[in-house]
């Protein structure tokens, strides 16, 4: 086989992804992948750009993470009879509502694994400094069940993978809704891997874990970092508890390679959630994570899907962005959306109204951060709260973690 050329970006894809449905009335649905590519394809974005198409991962590479017990369960995991009664719970979380049962369920799994496994390896053997693969981001599945929609952690599979070819310090950053439980629990103790993770606090929200008093175990104190953001959180809190927190720690962990776990169901119309974010401000989350990527991996970031409902307003446009700023094709936010994807839009929902521009028209502006003292009231009560809430919960963070990262929890600068 030919080698593939260099490239400074790579897009992993393949139609296999769409195969990972659940049930008709389940809320992650491939259709947002599908209207994903078709967005980018229709906006010009992937022209001249060669799609890599992924294997699925195999036994050996799974079981990286994952039990040999939970795979065979996986394996022959039968779909309820139609009718039956769905459990709050059940072995190896398969079968419940959250996770039902689908044919061929450990094959369309195991292609997710494969396209993040792909993508570390384009990274890996120098032939790419970003590689993107929006299927991926299954951050709850756990080394022995199922989670959260999560089969098999596609994020935790390919850092342990990466771990054994040519990496030993990898920053992991998750700005999905949900907190990034299954991947923190994967390297808890391995001082090798910095997990980041900024989500609807846990008080409010599944999977209720993400405290900032999580911070890693043993030698790798100091490796967990959690930042629970309020309900209804807007932009320019959110992004300046992201900024509070995030640069600080990867400037003193010094990374080689960034992971980013880029879930969209921030978004203020997301159904499973709360928070209040707009596609513009998720845009400004990845340029961000470019940026950190330069900065402090020598430009190698490593990019998934994850999370996200909004399967027609939402995240086509969310993540059609992350792939822009992954190609350095940055897409303006008052672009408009073109006529030809807007008609599939309305075959597919007719009751839809499919978004007319990429961004919501509202510029991500938010002050940063800058101790204790925070800013100063704005005679905006409701602006103030949510200031002196996002501090609070910067603080709570940075206090728990930062020294042990060597850095001062009360200076802006860190």
């Amino acid at each position: 086989m030919a080698s593939r050329p260099r490239s400074d970006a790579t897009v992993v894809w393949t139609d296999r992804f769409l195969e990972y449905t659940w049930t008709p009335e389940h809320p992650m649905k491939p259709a947002r992948l599908r209207f994903t590519i078709a967005l980018a394809r229709a906006l010009g974005l992937l022209e001249g750009v060669e799609l890599l198409a992924p294997a699925p991962a195999g036994e050996a590479e799974l079981l990286r993470v994952h039990t040999p017990a939970y795979l065979e369960a996986v394996r022959h995991a039968e779909p309820a009879a139609p009718g039956a009664l769905i459990p709050e719970s059940a072995p190896y979380g398969l079968g419940t509502q959250d996770n039902p049962i689908f044919p061929r369920m450990h094959e369309a799994a195991s292609v997710i694994v494969g396209g993040t496994l792909a993508a570390a390896g384009e990274i890996a053997a120098g032939r790419t400094r970003r590689a993107v693969s929006i299927g991926g981001g299954m951050h709850h599945a756990m080394a022995e069940a199922a989670s959260g929609f999560c089969v098999y952690n596609d994020a935790a599979v390919a850092i342990s993978w990466l771990l054994d070819n040519g990496f030993d310090r990898i920053a992991y950053v998750d700005v999905d809704v949900h907190h990034g439980d299954g991947v923190q629990r994967a390297f808890y103790g391995d001082p090798r891997v910095l997990t980041i993770s900024i989500h609807q606090h846990p008080a409010t929200l599944w999977p209720n874990t993400g405290w900032p008093e999580e911070i890693g175990a043993g030698p790798a104190e100091g490796t967990a970092i959690n930042l629970g953001v309020q309900p209804g959180t807007r932009d320019a809190q959110w992004l300046r508890g992201l900024h509070a927190v995030v640069p600080g720690a990867l400037a003193a962990f010094r990374p080689q390679l960034l992971v980013g776990q880029c879930g969209v169901d921030t978004h203020r119309e997301d159904p499973l959630a709360d928070l209040a974010l707009t596609v513009d401000g998720q845009r400004a989350a990845f340029l961000a994570m470019r940026e950190w990527a330069d900065r402090y991996a020598e430009g190698r970031w490593l990019a998934v899907g994850g999370g996200g409902y909004g399967v027609v307003r939402v995240v086509p446009r969310a993540w059609t962005h992350l792939l822009a700023t992954a190609l350095d094709r940055d897409i303006d936010p008052a672009t408009a959306t073109p006529a030809e994807w807007i008609e599939q839009i309305h075959t597919y929902a007719p009751a839809v109204e499919p978004p007319r521009t990429m961004g919501d028209g509202t510029p991500p502006e938010f002050t940063r951060w800058d101790g204790p003292g925070g800013a100063p009231d704005t005679g905006d009560p409701r602006a103030d709260r949510a200031q002196r809430a996002i501090d609070t919960a910067v603080l709570a963070t940075r206090r728990a973690v930062y020294p042990l990262l060597g850095l001062d929890p009360e200076d802006p600068r860190d």
